[in-house]
């Protein structure tokens, strides 16, 4: 009985490593390298229960199914037509058929009409995969034609309520989703049509949302990304309204207050007028954006006068406490006398001349001086 613990205890550790070992084995991402299967083929998940086929689908069974579910779609039998489109959501089809003359991919018009069929039928997710999909795999395909159909989705998605499933069972939206499509969209969008649209969309559902910081990733990219994008108008306005949001007040750190300042700043100088009408906007889309700049234009005069009111208001808070509790600190104070404090209460009135802090700090140079004479 001693001999089988005392084996017991040598065969544990043992045991222990190999454990440790095989688990992160597992874990290890699975490198790719020498493998005969492309990276787009994986994009597809593949058919098979118990060993998946990957491989691209044969053209004549390919252009077979694509026929059949073309010929159900116009008899509107849209369920038989999915059913036969959805299978190009497993796995690759290269093959090539004439629609209207004019020679188009099966696997990715395959999939288009899948996601009209779902956008239509409500199921707003299923369809953004299928396009997604299309954009990813078959990058010869009009990608301005899928990049529209994802952008329209992810503001949907984003912004309205999704239809019930089967009319009954609700359907939520979450943000994370919402936010991680988005960002789908800017990785995928190759110009500058579609990802600044994504990135304001991110930046807006972010705030929606509560998420400051997911926000003004969006926004910075697309002001360093896209500084040309009329859209940068509105970025250089919201960046300062977040940075405005988290000040807390004079008596605290005014690193948010210097940045708000400095967007707002930078947003009147740099638009004065709103930003010329884009090739890629409608006349009303344009006239609505020049009122919506007129509003902003004014919330910025607005916030960048209380910007500087704050920061004087904060020097001058500065500025009375260097003189009350200087003498304790500061190692040079009877050399310096009223110096710092003077320094303080000058940057408040030239932060902001006309404010209610300017004139304390007025009042207290004055006194400050007629001590020293």
């Amino acid at each position: 009985m001693q001999s089988i613990f005392q084996n017991s205890y040598r065969i544990f550790p043992v045991l222990l490593s190999i454990f440790i070992l095989a688990s992160v084995l597992q874990a290890a991402p699975r490198s790719s390298r020498g493998s005969d299967t492309s990276e787009k083929t994986y994009l597809f998940p593949g058919t098979g229960f118990f060993v998946k086929n990957r491989k691209p689908y044969e053209p004549q069974e390919a252009k077979k199914w694509f026929n059949e579910a073309d010929i159900h779609q116009k008899k509107g039998d849209l369920g038989k037509a999915l059913s036969l489109y959805e299978k190009f959501a497993k796995r690759r089809s290269d093959s090539q058929v004439q629609v209207r003359g004019e020679s188009v991919s099966v696997g990715a018009e395959s999939l288009f009409r899948a996601a009209n069929i779902r956008e239509k039928r409500g199921d707003w997710q299923k369809a953004f995969q299928h396009l997604r999909l299309v954009a990813q795999a078959y990058t010869n395909y009009d990608f301005e034609r899928i990049a529209e159909a994802l952008m329209r989705l992810a503001e949907r998605l984003a912004k309205e309520d999704q239809p019930r499933k089967w009319g009954v069972i609700p359907r939520f939206r979450s943000g994370n989703e919402d936010r991680l499509r988005l960002n789908q969209i800017v990785d995928l969008a190759r110009g500058p049509k579609f990802a600044p649209r994504a990135l304001m969309a991110l930046a807006e559902i972010a705030l929606k949302d509560e998420k400051e910081e997911d926000a003004i990733d969006g926004l910075e990219r697309l002001i360093n990304l896209y500084p040309e994008n009329y859209l940068c108008e509105k970025a250089y306005f919201l960046m300062a309204e977040i940075y405005r949001g988290k000040v807390a007040g004079p008596s605290y750190d005014q690193g948010s207050t210097l940045k708000s300042l400095n967007f707002y700043e930078d947003f009147l100088i740099l638009y004065e007028k709103p930003p010329a009408m884009s090739k890629h906007e409608s006349q009303e889309s344009y006239s609505d954006r020049v009122k919506a700049f007129q509003v902003r234009r004014k919330k910025a005069e607005l916030g960048r006068k209380e910007m500087r009111q704050m920061l004087a208001m904060s020097k001058v808070e500065v500025g009375e406490y260097v003189e009350n509790y200087g003498k304790f600190f500061m190692t040079r104070w009877k050399e310096l006398g009223n110096r710092p404090a003077l320094q303080y209460y000058n940057e408040a009135i030239t932060s902001a001349p006309e404010s209610e802090a300017a004139r304390i700090a007025e009042g207290k140079v004055k006194q400050l001086k007629a001590g020293d004479e």
